[in-house]
């Protein structure tokens, strides 16, 4: 320890040294410089000088009696100021040399607060698993300071997601291929260690396997500046996994060159374990990506509330101010709020439900997100849509109450129901998760408290006006409902054998059911005529 400990005092001070020897070197070059631009002007100056005596003399042997005032002009800027440029050049590195050195020591601050962390926690651990008894004889005598030299995170292991990204975007009328990665480093619980969002450069000559390449470079180089020496690289691109794994050799020159260098950092890790994770898993990494590219997109500019963002939607061409664009969850790419509207408004008229409006991209627009922009009776028939499209059709049951006509499925209104009566699967009984009350599932109306269906039935033989006028429209149209899901279907035409939406097949004349694609009647499979209509129509 005390080896280590005095081996590490001499690095630190060879690294002051070396940091004033450049310092010193710097200076040094500068006052040259300006010694060279001072003697420049100066000669300048001088050559000025000799050529005005010149001048004069010559006018005073043809010209004796004429008087002219020749006066010196200051030393003349017209040639290239190399000077002026090698002292901005210097000025230049100087300010990167410091930036870098304030990087560094702000990364050496956080690797010691890294270790310092793992090492409470490690003791931590050991405290907790102390016999009660011996804990209390000598709990008041343990104790291990930190004393800042052992580097705890080189023996720990630690997760590294990346993602990185290509996208075509617009700034203003100009289209643009930008690129992000996205780091973020955790501990084995999972715990967020540290983040990193950059942009790529040259985005524009990359594919999206190249930029995902890039992307294990900068997470290992982060975790490499960390001292972490224990690796599991989490990946979310199949094609990008088969490269670092070598599973498969890339095809591009460039791609193998970069390839290759994951290959070098990877050998400087002790333990190194690629991994193939979800979209699900690193949508947190995927965002960070997108932000390095939302900040390569974004130019500031003066509001009437003082300094904003603007940002151009993909859609409509707008100029937009960033805090009214919309970010789709899941792909994180952005639109304007008008545009969105749009979007989800035209998808539900169509009973459809809305994804990313961008061009091969599936992901699904949340009903919470579009509170942001939908009135709220839209955000409703949205989240029933999507709530209807998630439940089977031989599952679907709606409130009886016609106030109400609230859409559950019969597994989840069963379950909400026995929490408040046990005989509820027996008796038919269900209360509606929404209005809380009860209704009868089989006869589909309130709830008959004192007597059986067949009761109810017997005492009410004609149905309500609302079922009635259903009855006699069908009766009227030759409707058929089905006898397993309760669903009125309309032969257009074609054949008489018919598959409803809930997957039980039937012969529309009768009713009788087909089993193993065969009826069980006698009835007639098709009508000469509705074949033929059938055939006109899809002409």
């Amino acid at each position: 320890m005390e080896n280590h400990s005095r081996d590490k005092g001499k690095a630190t001070q060879t690294d002051n040294d070396d940091k004033d020897d450049l310092q010193s070197v710097l200076t040094l070059q500068r006052h040259l410089l300006m010694e060279a631009k001072t003697l420049d002007s100066d000669l300048d100056f001088a050559f000025q000088l000799q050529m005005q005596e010149a001048f004069s003399a010559s006018l005073s042997v043809h010209h004796p009696s004429s008087s002219l005032d020749v006066t010196l002009s200051p030393p003349s800027d017209m040639g290239f100021d190399y000077v002026t440029l090698m002292l901005q050049d210097i000025e230049r590195f100087e300010m990167e040399r410091k930036d870098r050195e304030e990087s560094e020591e702000e990364m050496r601050r956080f690797r010691n607060d890294l270790n310092r962390s793992i090492y409470d926690q490690n003791f931590a651990r050991y405290i907790m698993n102390v016999p009660e008894q011996e804990w209390n004889n000598y709990g008041d005598n343990y104790e291990r300071p930190y004393d800042g030299n052992v580097v705890e995170a080189q023996n720990e292991g630690f997760r590294v997601y990346v993602k990185g990204l290509v996208s075509e975007e617009r700034i203003r009328e100009m289209k643009v291929t930008v690129g992000g990665v996205g780091v973020a480093i955790c501990d084995f619980w999972n715990n967020l260690v540290l983040e990193l969002r950059k942009k790529l450069d040259g985005a524009e000559f990359m594919t999206g396997e190249m930029a995902g390449v890039e992307a294990v470079i900068h997470g290992l180089n982060a975790a490499l500046s960390l001292d972490l020496k224990r690796v599991t690289l989490f990946v979310d691109d199949f094609l990008v996994y088969q490269f670092i794994t070598g599973r498969q050799q890339p095809g591009q020159s460039k791609l193998g060159t970069k390839v290759n260098e994951v290959s070098l950092l990877q050998k400087r890790l002790t333990y190194f374990q690629p991994s193939f994770a979800a979209r699900n898993d690193m949508s947190f990494v995927f965002k960070l990506a997108r932000d390095a590219i939302v900040s390569q997109i974004t130019w500031p500019v003066e509001t009437s509330n003082g300094k904003g963002l603007k940002e151009t939607c993909m859609i409509c061409f707008e100029d937009t101010d960033a805090t009214q664009m919309f970010t789709v969850d899941g792909c994180f790419h952005r639109y304007c709020f008008s545009c969105m509207k749009q979007h989800v408004e035209v998808k539900l008229l169509n009973a459809m439900v809305a994804s990313c409006p961008r061009e091969g991209c599936n992901t699904e627009v949340t009903i919470d997100s579009c509170g942001k922009f939908l009135d709220p009776k839209l955000v409703e028939i949205m989240s029933n849509r999507k709530k209807e499209a998630s439940i089977a059709v031989s599952e679907k049951v709606y409130c009886a109450f016609p106030r109400c006509s609230a859409l559950m499925s019969k597994s989840e209104v069963l379950q909400y129901t026995r929490t408040v009566m046990l005989v509820a699967e027996q008796s038919g009984a269900r209360k509606c998760v929404k209005c809380h009350r009860f209704f009868c599932i089989y006869c589909k109306v309130p709830w008959h408290f004192d007597m059986t269906c067949i009761d109810y039935k017997r005492l009410n033989p004609h149905p309500a006006s609302e079922e009635a006028m259903l009855n006699t429209l069908a009766t009227k149209k030759r409707w058929r409902e089905c006898i397993k899901c309760k669903h009125v279907i309309e032969l257009a035409g074609g054949c008489y054998h018919i598959t409803c939406r809930c997957g039980f097949e039937f012969c529309y004349t009768c009713g009788a059911e087909w089993r193993n694609k065969k009826p069980t009647c006698s009835c007639p499979i098709w009508d000469e005529p509705n074949i033929i209509h059938n055939r006109q129509r899809r002409q």
